[in-house]
C-alpha cells in the first residue's frame, strides 16, 4: 500500500532533456520560440503530403509546426549556453543544434549569429528587456 504523500504527488516532473555531449540534465535559459512553415517544402519535410501542404500554405501565410521549437540551454559540464532545435514526439525530446535556416522560421527570437554591421552599443540595447538601461547614458559632470 502506498503512503498518502506518494499518492498525492501532483508536482510536475522535470523535462527529460539531456546534453548531447555529456548526457547530463541541461537547464533552459530562454522561452520556447515556436517554428512556422512558410513554404510547402518545409511541410513536406515533416511528412505532410504535397497536395495538403500546398493547400495549407495557400490558406495560411504561416503554418505553426506542432512539437518543434527553438530554445537556449545551459550545460553545467560544457559551461556554455547553446541554442537547440527541439522536437517532441510523445514524451521523447530530440535535440539538435539550431541550424541557420531555422532562425528565419521562428518569431520573436534574436539571432545569436548577429549582423556584423550592427554596433556593440545597438546590440546591447536590443538585448535589454525593460528598456531602461541607464548605465550606457551617464554624463560626465
Amino acid at each position: 500500500m502506498q503512503r498518502r504523500c506518494d499518492r498525492n504527488r501532483n508536482r510536475s516532473k522535470r523535462r527529460a532533456i539531456y546534453c548531447p555531449l555529456h548526457s547530463c540534465y541541461i537547464d533552459s535559459m530562454s522561452q520556447k520560440y515556436t517554428l512556422f512553415a512558410e513554404r510547402a517544402g518545409q511541410l513536406q519535410e515533416r511528412g505532410i503530403r504535397r497536395k495538403e501542404a500546398l493547400m495549407l500554405v495557400a490558406a495560411k501565410t504561416a503554418v505553426p509546426l506542432e512539437g518543434e521549437w527553438l530554445e537556449a540551454f545551459w550545460c553545467e559540464d560544457c559551461q556554455a549556453t547553446k541554442w537547440y532545435h527541439i522536437r517532441k514526439r510523445e514524451s521523447v525530446y530530440q535535440l539538435s543544434l539550431a541550424p541557420a535556416e531555422l532562425w528565419e522560421q521562428a518569431t520573436g527570437v534574436i539571432n545569436p549569429h548577429r549582423n556584423p554591421s550592427v554596433g556593440e552599443f545597438t546590440f546591447r540595447q536590443s538585448q535589454v528587456i525593460a528598456g531602461n538601461n541607464i548605465k550606457d547614458f551617464w554624463v560626465i559632470n
